[in-house]
């Protein structure tokens, strides 16, 4: 009798169609329309704001695009990634929202999909990048005397290639872009782990390689920054007044710098949560009217980076001499570097984006 009341559990699980399958438009929204008009004012702000903010960061680099540092180019980098989630993507979800659908189909979803991943594993590969660099810098001091602008761009081609590879991976039949729950976005196919295990290796795959893997390279960077930064804290007060300034401001330059990775990985880890939740809990467990809210948390990530820019463009002019007028002269880049010349013991420069 046991194994006949479990017969049901079984073929039910068995029989599980992910919505995007299910005889009903995967493509009509299923909030009311007034909270797709919310969301459709929501995502224009957004965008609008993220826009403008990194389109005006990539301009006023593109003045001095000759004399970038090698970390100022991966501020750029982080840009064009920013600009291009907005630009590409983010004009699609508007007016579907607004019209109260998707629009745009099968071939739109795939696409718009295909975009949002790109750009978005190409925003957090380049901060990893970024965080291996600076640790690089603070705690292997070597390391800043050979960093050169070619390497630089080699590293901008593996970040692109990297982004390029896992987002272009599901059109190679191992995994597929679906309409999400709500209807008017799309993104990966996370509920092919409720179908067979070899959706489970994709879903598991996607999510190590690009998002648990960079988080935990972030995360120990700026953990032996934090370190060592205390550590030469004893140090530094053995110096003049000039010096333990210039250390006070590496340290919280050193913070902005991981505030930038903070609001991205907010941002984005409760999508992913989520996510993995569609993918590996009971079908169909995550309420529809709960899932589009780490979606819309998600794409305001874009917007971040040129807001904590302007912050630390004000708290850098104040701590200059001079204060605020040397903001002009800053405002020619959004990358600022602060070198610290010491003894033996010193700390070798510390770039920040």
């Amino acid at each position: 009798m046991s194994g006949m009341a479990s017969d049901p559990n079984n073929s039910s699980q068995e029989e599980y169609i992910p919505h995007n399958l299910q005889k009903e438009d995967p493509f009509a929204s299923k909030l009311s329309r007034e909270a797709d008009i919310i969301a459709g004012f929501y995502l224009t702000i957004i965008g609008i704001l993220s826009t403008l903010g990194n389109g005006y960061v990539i301009f006023m680099s593109s003045k001095r695009k000759k004399k970038l540092r090698p970390a100022e180019i991966m501020t750029v980098n982080l840009a064009v990634c920013d600009l291009g989630i907005s630009v590409v993507g983010k004009p699609f979800s508007i007016i579907s929202f607004f019209s109260h659908r998707w629009m745009f189909g099968w071939i739109g979803c795939r696409w718009y999909g295909w975009a949002g991943f790109f750009f978005g594993c190409g925003s957090l590969i380049t901060m990893t990048a970024v965080s291996l660099d600076r640790y690089l810098k603070i705690c292997h001091l070597s390391y800043g005397t050979w960093l050169k602008r070619h390497h630089a761009f080699i590293c901008l081609a593996i970040i692109w290639a990297y982004a390029t590879f896992w987002a272009t991976v599901p059109f190679a039949g191992v995994g597929n872009y679906a309409p999400e729950p709500f209807g008017t976005s799309c993104t990966l196919d996370w509920w092919l782990a409720q179908a067979s295990v070899a959706g489970q290796v994709f879903v598991l795959s996607i999510l190590f390689f690009c998002l648990l893997f960079p988080t935990a390279v972030i995360v120990f960077s700026y953990v032996k920054i934090i370190l060592k930064v205390k550590s030469s804290t004893k140090e530094v007060a053995h110096y003049d007044t000039r010096i333990q300034n210039s250390h006070i401001l590496e340290m919280k330059l050193t913070k902005v710098a991981m505030l930038i990775c903070a609001g991205f990985l907010i941002a984005w880890i409760p999508y992913a949560v989520v996510s993995v939740w569609s993918a590996f809990g009971r079908p169909d467990s995550v309420p529809i009217q709960f899932s589009v809210i780490p979606t819309l948390l998600a794409k305001s990530a874009a917007m971040y980076n040129p807001i904590i820019y302007q912050v630390i463009d004000c708290k850098f002019a104040c701590c200059r001499p001079g204060g605020l007028k040397a903001n002009s002269s800053l405002k020619k880049s959004r990358t600022y570097t602060i070198s610290a010349h010491r003894d033996s013991t010193a700390m070798n420069e510390t770039q920040l984006e």
